[in-house]
């Protein structure tokens, strides 16, 4: 039987004796968190991968990550902590399906929210976050954007780049989209002096209600920035806890209690430490041609978010 805190330093020293360097989204527990490398959004996650000196990446979060992660550092082992971890909103499309619907609009640019699988990716034309898919949208020569997965980032795009045109796919996050315009009613009359900081995963109307709409890494910066001292907050309800240990002189509430992924739930520090014993997770392998035709979507994001 192990402590929290005894696990956690025996994953610290596995984790130098086998040069592994973690990767922790920030959905991740606060626990996994503390024996992280590395803890940031999912294309942060794997631009810092690059630049990590160890030779493998253990990923904690869920598998579009881990495949990003692969994608950008090819010449490294990258594990994902556990199997089972996807993301429905990352599968909502078949490659068949994109391609027909690439038929159907010969004259949109394909444009992929990162949650999405190496497969579907190695089909668009470029890939966005949430944090630069404004920007790169803006960029783009084209004034027709079939933009999937995820209908509301895309409508909250369109509604400030209203000169272009846009087709979308119906769903998104299904977390995320569970979020009601009620709740945040009840949130704000429960909470009448914080501020409402929401991910663009959500619901347009949640969105247009929101003080502060952006991705994760957006949400934790708006609160290091800002002097008010109590803040709703409309993503994954991991982000209350962490913002609660960062900041414990402030008050944080969650937006909507049914706000869990479960799938980022499935990797445990017990996880973390069986991975790098060797004895759980799984290895992400990328046939070259998928993982380079992946990658052109993802150098064409870098180049348009200049």
């Amino acid at each position: 039987m192990f402590t929290t805190r005894e696990l956690q330093d025996k994953i610290l020293k596995l984790k130098k004796e086998k040069d592994v360097c973690i990767l922790a989204h920030a959905y991740q527990s606060h626990d996994i968190l503390e024996v992280a490398d590395y803890v940031g959004d999912s294309y942060g996650l794997s631009e810092l991968a690059q630049k990590a000196p160890q030779k493998t990446l253990l990923m904690c979060g869920v598998r579009f990550m881990a495949e990003t992660a692969k994608i950008l550092s090819p010449e490294k082992t990258v594990l994902l902590s556990h199997p089972q971890a996807g993301c429905p909103m990352a599968e909502l499309l078949s490659v068949e399906e994109l391609r027909e619907l690439k038929k159907q609009n010969p004259d949109h640019t394909v444009v992929a929210y990162i949650n999405t699988t190496a497969e579907l990716k190695g089909e668009c034309d470029v890939c966005v976050t949430s944090a630069s898919a404004l920007q790169i949208v803006k960029n783009l020569p084209s004034e027709k954007v079939l933009f999937i997965p995820d209908p509301n980032l895309g409508q909250w795009v369109k509604n400030q780049v209203p000169e272009k045109s846009f087709r979308f796919i119906e769903g998104g996050c299904p977390i995320h989209t569970k979020i009601t315009a009620e709740e945040v009613q009840e949130a704000k009359a429960l909470h009448p002096k914080a501020l409402l900081l929401v991910h663009p995963e959500c619901r347009p109307e949640v969105t247009a209600a929101a003080d502060y709409a952006g991705s994760t890494t957006g949400i934790l910066k708006y609160v290091k920035n800002s002097p008010a001292e109590e803040f709703i907050i409309g993503t994954e309800n991991s982000i209350v806890q962490h913002l609660q240990f960062d900041y414990p002189e402030k008050k944080f509430y969650p937006l909507s209690k049914t706000c869990i992924c479960n799938d980022m739930k499935l990797t445990t520090l017990t996880e973390v430490y069986n991975c790098l014993l060797g004895r759980g997770g799984e290895e992400i392998l990328l046939p070259e041609t998928l993982r380079k035709n992946a990658q052109r979507a993802i150098d064409a994001m870098l180049e348009y978010g200049k």
